[in-house]
Formats: structure tokens, sequence, C-alpha cells
């Protein structure tokens, strides 16, 4: 059996250690993946774009008729204490320190019904890890992804703890020996198993819609940025297969990834089958916008 790491975390107004940290058996979030979270990244020990990634989830919080039970200034607060915390108990120093941030926030502890029960005391969770680079040589050579249908619920944009549709469509590509899944619906690109797609076709970057059939990531606002100070197009509408396939381009974007070139789709090159000129101007841009992560 895996014994939890003594690192710090929080849940429901107590700092605690992972090891120690107990929810009831009845929790809403065990029991049915009814909760939402959250994945922020913190660079130096400054938070990544907090304002959005509250924003965010306030949005899936909504969907699912939960309040939510903190401000946010009550979450940065207890996202600050654990960066800290969390760069304590490694030996790190916090300015040198890159993490992630995780929170989940779920309906709360009940009996066993599928409605949403009204009057339940949301359970809060939030923990730190250290942000895993992506590697050197992915970095330099580009992804290996596979596709496949959207096989997923049609309510993509709640960032849900109801995840088994995420892990079956990673273990498409993990077992291909691929980084990534690129997922299609109805001949449309929806979005990859963990990641934001981005088609580049000369100097203009597009994505799918933000609808209910893609997450939104946060990243969505931060690529228009910097293609608005690059000089790059910025476009958001339905991308056919045919056209993902004849991309001069394909960028992943997410959390950990920040973006990542695509350069071979279902064991196929890409363009040039290098990362290209766009993806290198986008993940400078990424790179400067991180100097003030906090906001």
């Amino acid at each position: 059996m895996n014994e939890l790491p003594s690192l710090p975390c929080y849940l429901n107004g107590e700092f605690t250690a992972l090891k120690d940290a107990k929810i009831s058996v009845m929790d809403r979030g065990f029991i049915f993946g009814d909760g939402v979270y959250e994945v922020v990244p913190a660079y130096g020990g400054g938070l990544f774009r907090f304002a959005q990634h509250m924003a965010r989830l306030d949005r899936s919080l909504a969907e699912l008729r939960i309040a939510n039970p903190l401000s946010h200034a009550q979450w940065r607060d207890i996202a600050t204490k654990l960066i800290a915390d969390y760069a304590r108990s490694t030996g790190a120093e916090t300015q040198k320190s890159d993490q992630l941030i995780y929170i989940q926030v779920t309906r709360g502890v009940a009996m066993r019904e599928h409605v949403m029960l009204d009057g339940l005391t949301p359970t809060v969770f939030v923990m730190s890890n250290a942000m895993k680079p992506v590697p050197p040589e992915l970095r330099s050579q580009g992804a290996a992804c596979v596709t496949a249908s959207d096989f997923r619920w049609e309510k993509a944009h709640i960032k849900s703890t109801s995840l088994l549709g995420a892990v079956f469509a990673r273990q498409i590509s993990f077992d291909a020996g691929a980084l990534e899944t690129v997922m299609f619906r109805d001949g449309f690109l929806s979005e990859a198993a963990a990641s934001n797609v981005w088609v580049v076709k000369g100097d203009t970057v597009f994505g799918s819609p933000k609808d209910n059939l893609v997450l939104e990531g946060i990243r969505y606002g931060l690529i228009e940025e910097i293609c608005r100070a690059e000089g790059l197009g910025f476009e958001l509408r339905r991308l056919s297969h045919d056209e993902v396939l004849h991309a001069d381009e394909l960028l992943l974007s997410s959390a950990t990834k920040e973006v990542l070139a695509i350069t071979r789709l279902d064991g196929q090159p890409v363009g040039s089958g290098v990362p290209g000129p766009v993806y290198a101007r986008l993940y400078a841009g990424y790179q400067q916008a991180k100097i003030a992560p906090s906001q």
C-alpha cells in the first residue's frame, strides 16, 4: 500500500498533512463525483492568473448550484500559505519554487440520493504539489499525439471532478506511446484529454469555440493576449478534421504544458515536423507573462 507523503494541505477550515486528511465515505464527491476543481500554477511563489481561475471556479460551481464557500481573498490566503508551507516542507525557497495549487469543492456529505440536495456544507480541499516542467527534449522536438472520437458528456465546460471520460481519453494516447489524445465530435475539433488544442494556419491561431463542448482553459485568454501583442490573428470557430490534419502547426495548452507543439499526429508529421515559428512566439510570450504572475 502506498503511504501518502506528509505534505501540507487544507481541508474544511484546517491546515493539515495529506496523510492525515480524511473525508466521509458519504461525501458526494466520492459517491457521485459531485464537485468541481481548479489547478492554479504558482511561479516563484506567485499565483498565475488567479482572478481568471477564480472566475472559472465560480462558473463551474454555479453550474452545479453550489454557492462558493469562500471569498476569492480567502482562496488566495489559503493558496499563499500552502505555497510557503510546501516550500518549507521540501526544503525549497518559496521565491524559487514553481508549484500547482489544486482546489476541490464538492457538494458535501449526505445519504446517497441523485437529487442536488440543498442545505449541505460543501467539502473544501486544497493542496500544493511541485510543478514538473516539460522535459527539454519534448519542448525542442514537440509532442506525438493521436486522434479519437470525443465520447465524453456534453457539459465539458464544467471543470468537474467526474473525470472518467478524460481518464479513458488519456489512456488511448498512453497505450499508443503518445502524449495526448486530440478529440473530434461530429467531425469537428473539441479538445484533448487534458489540454486545449490550437490550429495554426499562416499567421492565425484558431481554437474551438467557448461552448459546452470544451473546457475553456485559462490559456484561452492568455493566448489571445499574446497573439494580439505579436500581431498574430486569433479566431475561435468550428474546426474540421481536415483543417486539423492540414494545419501548419498544432499546439497544446494547459497549466502544466503551458504551450507545447504537436509535431506528429497519428504517426504523421504536422507541418514541417518540428516546432514552428508561431509556437516559438507564443511560448516566448508565455514566459514573459510569467515574470509577474500574481494577478
